[in-house]
């Protein structure tokens, strides 16, 4: 379960370049949801024999805002950009959250946690510069880097939802019924701003469409469940190397180029998250004394 959610992940970039060929992003965002919560309802029917969908807590509805929110702008920044960019989602939620832990839960934040943090920061900005002159990140050249930000923004309010329902509902009627809502509001557009169907309808692209619905309705089950049962520093192992599986899919894929600023940004936001997220006795004593 493990593998199949890092693999999964590290999928979603080429999978949507692939149905961009055919539809435009706001039909894939449509179809992650839809086709996910099809995938997720079939599977929980199947094995409780009903589906509890609950959809008039607060949460639920801040979770499928901040999904959506996440999906919409992750899958214009992938069609406009490269199909590695959305590796910048993660370092980003992190940072995210640990800032709500520490303004909205009033958690204790270690200094260890805050240079995890800066790391993620300093690897998301070496990313998104990737090497470009200001003056062409001032005139548009950086709107992939702010689209994958905001997205980042939004996949950590639905962590967050997470957080708040975890106690009162399980993993996946949770997000069956935060996934709902989501479909319903990025469906509300498409009339007005969809452009359909851009490109020749093959096979691959549906396919790509189908498997995206599949990760967003399996992937997060399989994550929760992994954790009950894998060291959680194992789990931390596996989540980043989400990142690098998603350079090597898009270079080979696509033959994205992978430059000396990405494999730079993306090492230095790793070892924030490696850092955050797995135990180091003596290193926290030292940073603590």
């Amino acid at each position: 379960m493990l593998l199949l959610a890092t693999l999964a992940w590290s999928f979603v970039g080429v999978l949507v370049k692939t149905g961009a060929t055919m539809v435009d992003s706001a039909i894939i965002t449509f179809a992650r949801f839809f086709f996910g919560v099809v995938f997720l309802g079939l599977y929980l029917y199947i094995r409780n024999g009903k589906i509890n969908v609950r959809l008039g807590l607060k949460w639920i509805w801040i979770g499928a805002i901040g999904k959506a929110l996440n999906y919409i702008f992750e899958n214009i920044a992938i069609h406009i950009g490269y199909s590695y960019g959305n590796i910048l989602v993660q370092p980003v939620q992190t940072v995210v959250l640990l800032l709500a832990a520490a303004l909205l839960f009033k958690d204790k934040i270690t200094k260890r946690s805050w240079v995890a943090a800066v790391l993620c920061i300093i690897g998301v900005i070496i990313v998104g510069w990737n090497g470009v002159p200001l003056h062409e990140l001032l005139n548009g050249g950086g709107i992939t880097t702010i689209l994958f930000i905001l997205a980042g923004i939004g996949a950590a309010v639905h962590v967050l939802s997470q957080r708040m329902l975890i106690q009162t509902m399980d993993n996946g009627n949770m997000n069956v019924s935060i996934f709902i809502i989501s479909t319903c509001l990025v469906t509300l557009p498409i009339p007005f701003q969809s452009e359909g169907f851009v490109g020749p309808v093959t096979v691959w692209a549906w396919g790509a469409l189908l498997l995206l619905g599949l990760i967003t309705g399996f992937s997060f089950l399989w994550s929760a469940e992994a954790i009950k049962r894998v060291p959680f520093t194992i789990v931390a192992l596996a989540g980043n190397c989400t990142v690098l599986f998603t350079i090597l899919w898009s270079y080979l894929f696509f033959n994205d180029p992978i430059t000396i600023y990405v494999l730079a940004g993306t090492f230095v936001f790793v070892a924030g998250l490696l850092l955050l997220n797995i135990p180091m006795p003596r290193l926290k004593a030292r940073l603590n004394s």
